[in-house]
């Protein structure tokens, strides 16, 4: 493996999908969306109609990204983090944002009331950066904010850099 495979992870709405595009571009590592990858692939095994959302099949996500993890230099994309084998990854990013902001943002996306308050809990409770820490080692996970354009750059800049590191001592 030449390159290193990279979990961007957190709550709907904290700029993952905007992190993810714009390091792939950079870096030239491979980008993946797991929301995208299921839907084109039909990767559910259900619909929450409570939610009103479609219930990803985990298994076949799995088995569908695992030729390409085995390969490395792949940044997941996905609100969630504890179905992934812990082999497939050699760093974790939580991306983090305010309350207020998180909001704002998952409103402007049409979330129902009930999606949008569970998902500002799950920020809350810091849900997705807990997770992490139990699903690998916990070295390996950080959390990084994700409020202004500032946050973005910074966290483009610093994951490029590891990533650069990472090569350099890996090959």
């Amino acid at each position: 493996m030449r390159r290193p495979n990279i979990l961007l992870t957190g709550t709907p709405g904290v700029g993952k999908t905007t992190l993810g595009k714009e390091l792939a571009e950079r870096t030239g590592l491979e980008y993946v969306n797991v929301g995208e990858l299921a839907k084109s692939g039909n990767l559910y095994e259900g619909f929450d109609e409570e939610y009103d959302c479609p219930v990803l099949d985990e298994d076949r996500v799995i088995d569908e990204l695992e030729d390409r993890m085995s390969d490395g230099g792949v940044i997941v994309d996905y609100h969630g983090c504890d179905f992934f084998p812990e082999r497939w990854f050699h760093i974790v990013f939580v991306l983090r944002t305010d309350n207020s902001l998180l909001y704002e943002r998952l409103e402007s996306r049409g979330y129902k009331a009930k999606k949008l308050q569970d998902n500002i809990q799950c920020e809350i409770f810091q849900t997705i950066y807990e997770e992490a820490v139990e699903s690998y080692r916990q070295e390996i996970v950080h959390q990084l904010p994700s409020n202004k354009p500032e946050d973005l750059e910074q966290n483009l800049e610093q994951i490029s850099q590891w990533i650069q590191q990472w090569i350099k001592d890996n090959n």
